[in-house]
């Protein structure tokens, strides 16, 4: 953990803040970094680049000469690619250029970039830069010179402050060499653009904050299991007890036989019953099992009532106790055989 000194506006060490080694000496990974800028480069493409094709172009639909006869080459359009005023081949379309980075590797390739500016030592802290109430350019200029004086020459300076943090903003956004951020639009490419980075020590709170809450690991919340009611057959769980009075236990017990017996069986007989309780096979006889009178042929799936003209001479691979549960089946009712 590195410790740099803060500067008030006055120009003065008006005291010290550390900054965390798991942000401000994080590993460089070149690779890395050059991936995220490259993705963040390209997402700001407008990608409206536009060319005219051949069927496109406006005119030459008729044919400029004979087919035959002139001694030169056949043509049959002067909006040809060859021809001056044609079409473009293969020429650029309006396309998106963004490219999915994940947010881990964006958050890495950061550490990396403001690692490598703390090492070597360009990374600054300042109280602020307007002593008083009102914006003042100058000012804020002198506290940038002051805190620069002790490094080379810097050609350009990533200034980041809080979103909240107005004087700084307005006395400082029409420097030229100063690049103005607030915490939440930090990236790798400003920072590696950048000779040096400035924070607002409000500023570098917030963002440490945000980044170390970003690397923590995730804990549970209240949206966690409910202890006092069992979502298991058997588990019988003791009342779960308040903050600091003891562990939850959870006792396992089998259930008892007059338990099991007052259960219904919510078993199916499958084999007869195929298509749910209102539905039986057909009987080896082809006689009507009792309480189940519309005929059902499974290989068509339709099915035939009892009042039907088609009912005596229909054969039968299953019955239903009504129409209603034929329809569930998924039948439908067979021509001619409505009631």
């Amino acid at each position: 953990m590195t410790e740099i000194d803060v500067r008030s506006p006055d120009g003065q060490t008006s005291g010290s803040i550390e900054l965390p080694a798991d942000v401000f000496d994080a590993p460089a990974n070149l690779s890395l970094m050059h991936q995220v800028v490259v993705a963040q480069l390209a997402a700001a493409r407008a990608g409206t680049h536009s060319t005219k094709t051949r069927g496109e172009v406006r005119g030459g639909g008729a044919k400029p000469y004979r087919q035959k006869g002139t001694g030169r080459a056949r043509q049959g359009s002067t909006r040809a690619p060859q021809f001056e005023g044609g079409g473009v081949v293969h020429g650029p379309k309006p396309r998106d250029y963004s490219q999915r980075t994940p947010k881990k590797m964006k958050a890495a390739a950061l550490r990396g970039a403001l690692s490598d500016r703390a090492r070597e030592g360009r990374v600054h802290v300042v109280s602020s830069f307007v002593s008083g109430d009102v914006p003042s350019t100058r000012e804020a200029r002198d506290v940038l010179t002051a805190v620069l004086a002790d490094v080379e020459r810097s050609r350009r300076v990533l200034v980041v402050v809080d979103p909240a943090d107005v004087m700084s903003w307005k006395s400082l956004r029409n420097v030229t060499s100063v690049h103005l951020l607030d915490t939440g639009q930090l990236n790798t490419y400003d920072v590696l653009v950048s000779d040096d980075v400035v924070f607002t020590e409000e500023a570098l709170q917030a963002f440490v904050a945000a980044q170390l809450q970003k690397r923590s690991p995730r804990r549970r919340g209240n949206d966690g299991p409910d202890l006092t009611t069992s979502a298991v057959a058997g588990v019988v769980p003791s009342i779960a007890p308040a903050e600091g009075e003891g562990d939850v236990s959870v006792s396992l017990s089998k259930p008892s036989a007059a338990d099991t017996a007052a259960k219904p069986a919510a078993a199916i007989d499958i084999e007869n019953h195929p298509y749910g309780q209102d539905s039986h096979v057909a009987l080896d006889d082809d006689s009507a099992p009792e309480g189940f009178p519309v005929k059902g042929q499974a290989g068509a799936k339709r099915y035939v009532v009892p009042t039907s003209a088609l009912y005596d001479e229909a054969s039968a691979d299953v019955w239903f106790a009504s129409v209603e549960a034929a329809d569930g089946a998924g039948f439908a009712a067979a021509e001619g055989g409505d009631e």
